[in-house]
């Protein structure tokens, strides 16, 4: 008889929920900004009562960049997030918060085992922390309506922010994290279920029975 699945220690990681993606400069599409910010401020009012850690993120770059310049209002924590209390934060230069941050060290002396990630964007910060931090050994859950992708054209082609969205958290499913929305994910922390996760295998095989059906 099999042992019952450990109960996770959770941190909520909110990545980079700045003003330049409010409307600004590189501007959220899809989720709409205004209803993925509102369900992240939801999962850290629900970490915060269910005792889960919050880590805030903060993405700088040089002060003659487009984005994120230091000491800009672009670059500013959002008021949904600035507002809200948090129990470690990490500013950085590159996609993944672990890159040149202590949060890897901070997670371990937590006794953190499993991150929870909203914010943004999906395809570019999200994406990196996350592989970054599976291999690292973390499990990963990764709420989907409170995060959020821009659209793009460039040599490779043009793909919509809904596009782009839309793919990677289909590919997040299949290996790198457990993808839910925000209410979900709050129902886990009330019930102790866990949230479901797949493989590369069995998703490519629901395709592949989808296409031949």
């Amino acid at each position: 008889m099999s042992e019952p699945a450990k109960a996770p220690r959770r941190a909520l990681i909110v990545v980079d929920i700045q003003n330049d993606y409010d409307g600004g400069n590189l501007a959220i599409q899809y989720p709409p900004f205004r209803d993925s910010v509102v369900n992240a401020a939801r999962a850290m009012d629900a970490a915060a009562e269910a005792g889960v850690k919050v880590v805030v993120i903060k993405q700088l770059a040089p002060e003659t960049s487009p984005v994120f310049a230091e000491g800009s209002h672009g670059a500013e924590l959002h008021p949904e997030i600035s507002t809200r209390s948090r129990d470690h934060y990490v500013e950085k230069t590159l996609p993944s918060a672990f890159t040149g941050s202590d949060l890897e060290d901070w997670l371990r002396a937590n006794a953190i085992d499993t991150i929870t990630i909203v914010g943004y964007m999906t395809h570019n910060c999200d994406l990196s922390t996350i592989i970054h931090a599976v291999h690292m050994g973390f499990a990963v859950e990764f709420l989907s309506d409170a995060t959020g992708s821009v659209p793009y054209a460039n040599s490779a082609g043009y793909a919509s922010a809904e596009d782009i969205h839309r793919v990677v958290t289909i590919i997040l499913q299949s290996r790198f994290a457990a993808v839910l929305k925000t209410a979900e994910w709050i129902d886990c922390l009330k019930t102790g279920a866990l949230p479901e996760r797949d493989t590369i295998y069995a998703s490519n095989q629901r395709a592949l029975a989808r296409n031949a059906a």
